[in-house]
């Protein structure tokens, strides 16, 4: 009995103790990763042929700002709350909410690096190639491959 006390007591204190690291500060760098070049000509000939007014960044997205924001912006370790709403080339919606938050270290490169553009009230839209945003995997209704389009607003930093 007492060898079932004392290993449920150890995986009880495993556990608190792994739910504790998880809550601790984030020390992600800022992302610094690179989209793939096949990506990023495929991107720019989605931009140029749909003749979209955007910024490159250098990391191989397209970007606009359609508000900036103000005071501090985001970093990689942020919790941030959004609306959005994300599209297919096609134009086709496959997903949308509004209020809803995160922290962007958890969230698909282009938002990592894209979303810390603008300041809380502020309101971008991001251009993916696929090496910045699910890949080569299909997700739900996107398919794999995809250059995908993300119509973000910044409500606040939590």
């Amino acid at each position: 009995m007492k060898n079932y006390s004392f290993a449920l007591l150890f995986l009880i204190l495993i556990a608190s103790g792994c739910q504790q690291a998880d809550q601790g500060p984030c020390t992600e760098p800022v992302v610094s990763i690179k989209a793939h070049y096949e990506d990023i000509t495929t991107l720019k000939q989605y931009i140029d042929s749909s003749h979209i007014a955007a910024k490159f960044d250098e990391r191989g997205f397209y970007y606009t700002i359609d508000a900036p924001g103000s005071g501090k912006k985001p970093d990689a370790c942020a919790n941030v709350t959004v609306n959005y709403s994300g599209k297919l080339t096609n134009g086709k919606t496959f997903d949308s909410a509004s209020g809803i938050s995160f922290y962007l270290n958890q969230l698909i490169l282009g938002w990592q690096e894209g979303i810390p553009l603008v300041g809380p009230g502020g309101s971008i839209t991001l251009y993916l190639p696929p090496s910045l945003a699910y890949g080569s995997q299909d997700q739900n209704d996107i398919p794999g491959n995809s250059i995908l389009v993300f119509k973000i607003d910044l409500v606040k930093i939590n």
